[in-house]
């Protein structure tokens, strides 16, 4: 849906009466400014630790159910009909608490998302306070996000405001080639 309203305003300002000239349309990529961020870096790296931990946990379960399936498989015949009635109950139980929790951490609404919205939208604002103010300096109109959505099929480096917006964020450049 953005790319369609990006290149619907774009083509509405192509076809009134004021064109593009008389605008400057820029265009940032968030995913190299994120990139260059130190913040952002280490945020990044503490969900990515969670996100192993909390897969090992979930890895831990599985086996542990899967052990408790091979041991019901190599005594079933051992067993009571109650027995294995009861025992197979276990498996499945044990198999609704591991999607349950698969569900709480990796979920739409799960621990992940919580943490991401927690730890990363303070960097994201802060980043886009930094393209407003690169914008409104150096007088552009309209700022697109190259990493966004797929909508520039061309741009002139020209017109890249990624670096003035790393630099907006007091972030060295040149100490990171």
């Amino acid at each position: 849906m953005p790319r369609k309203l990006g290149i619907l305003l774009l083509g509405t300002l192509c076809l009134t009466g004021v064109g593009l000239a008389q605008h400057r349309i820029g265009y940032v990529d968030t995913e190299y400014i994120l990139s260059r961020l130190p913040e952002y870096q280490a945020v990044q790296q503490r969900l990515d630790q969670m996100v192993r931990d909390w897969q090992a946990e979930l890895d831990r379960r599985r086996q542990e159910i899967d052990r408790m399936f091979e041991e019901y498989r190599a005594r079933e015949l051992l067993y009571t009909p109650e027995e294995r009635q009861r025992r197979r109950e276990e498996i499945a139980r044990a198999e609704e608490e591991l999607d349950r929790l698969r569900q709480q951490y990796f979920g739409p609404e799960g621990e992940l998302f919580r943490q991401q919205e927690a730890l990363l939208r303070p960097i994201q604002e802060r980043v886009l306070e930094a393209i407003e103010t690169v914008a409104r300096d150096e007088g552009y109109d309209y700022v697109f996000d190259k990493a966004a959505a797929p909508m520039l099929l061309y741009a002139p480096p020209e017109h890249d405001l990624s670096d003035r917006v790393l630099a907006e964020l007091n972030v060295n450049l040149e100490s990171q080639n």
